[in-house]
């Protein structure tokens, strides 16, 4: 049997990671008690004696998590920013690696960003194929539910009469977010893209769209639409030629999954590529597990919803 430790298991994506590993009977947990969790010791020990470690932790935490294992055989899966762009890390977006990367190989794992999981699954592609140049000047807007900001923004969503809350935000309005350089390193742009995040009113679901002019790329929405049908023939990601709710497409459309749709929509002179998912689930803990199942040889959506 796997034994499993999740790093910060008290918050949104370790509880659900824990609420779908919990359920696996290949699956034992290593748990520590309430007053144990920030323990460094008690930390040690668990993430050397564990075959996996998720980790869901502030940047600074999860450094320090990858300091204590004092082994080379620990698979570490970091949930945080802290290693998205590092050498020696896999980049965890298993239906962009294909068959490149041997999961039975590697020992640490990044997961990749929410609103990142949508830019680079649109674009990164597009890219390899030549359709966007590496120099393109691109755009993205995202809306994701307001879960995705933690158990504060959760409790100000469920618990506040603030007005400014009925409403959608736009935040990282200085354009320093931190899913940026993942954006541009994992797709091979010479450029960061013009980024606009919005949280809005419901728990969870994420939309994420990259506007292009027919003229700005090389080929046309046909073409667009045959490099994904190529690409993502396999794994957690589909290709949808029909998504359209009668001229509306919902950024909650796929709340409490753990895969992701990617869908094109436009005509002869302007194109938007949209990716529709859970901002926890394939846009974090489903993408986590994912990448676990990987790693122990069993189907890839064992354990999700999809």
């Amino acid at each position: 049997m796997t034994k499993v430790f999740i790093d910060g298991s008290a918050g949104t994506t370790g509880l659900r990671i824990y609420d779908r590993l919990s359920a696996r009977a290949d699956i034992e947990l290593i748990i520590l008690s309430d007053d144990k969790r920030k323990d460094i010791e008690a930390r040690r020990e668990a993430l050397n004696n564990c075959d996996i470690a998720f980790l869901c932790l502030p940047d600074a935490a999860a450094i320090e998590a990858v300091g204590l294992i004092e082994n080379d055989k620990t698979v570490v899966i970091d949930t945080s920013t802290a290693h998205r762009t590092s050498e020696g890390w896999t980049y965890g977006f298993p239906e962009l690696n294909g068959k490149s990367t041997d999961y039975s190989l590697v020992k640490r794992i990044a997961n990749p960003g929410c609103h990142a999981s949508g830019f680079v699954a649109l674009v990164k592609p597009l890219v390899d194929a030549g359709v966007i140049s590496k120099n393109a000047l691109l755009n993205c807007f995202s809306l994701t539910g307001y879960s995705g900001g933690g158990k504060k923004m959760i409790a100000d969503y469920e618990n506040s009469d603030n007005a400014l809350l009925k409403a959608p935000r736009q935040y990282g309005i200085a354009q320093q977010h931190k899913h940026l350089k993942e954006m541009k390193q994992i797709c091979g742009l010479d450029n960061l893209p013009t980024f606009c995040p919005i949280v809005a009113p419901f728990y969870s679901g994420m939309e994420v769209t990259v506007p292009l002019f027919v003229s700005q790329i090389n080929g046309n929405i046909e073409d667009i639409k045959a490099v994904y049908k190529q690409a993502y023939k396999s794994g957690l990601v589909h290709f949808n030629d029909n998504a359209d709710e009668q001229g509306f497409l919902s950024a909650a459309a796929y709340a409490g999954r753990d895969d992701m749709e990617i869908s094109v929509h436009g005509n002869d002179e302007r194109i938007i590529l949209v990716a529709r998912f859970d901002n926890l689930g394939k846009g974090a803990s489903g993408a986590a597990i994912q990448n676990m199942n990987l790693v122990l040889g069993v189907a890839e959506d064992t354990g999700l919803e999809v």
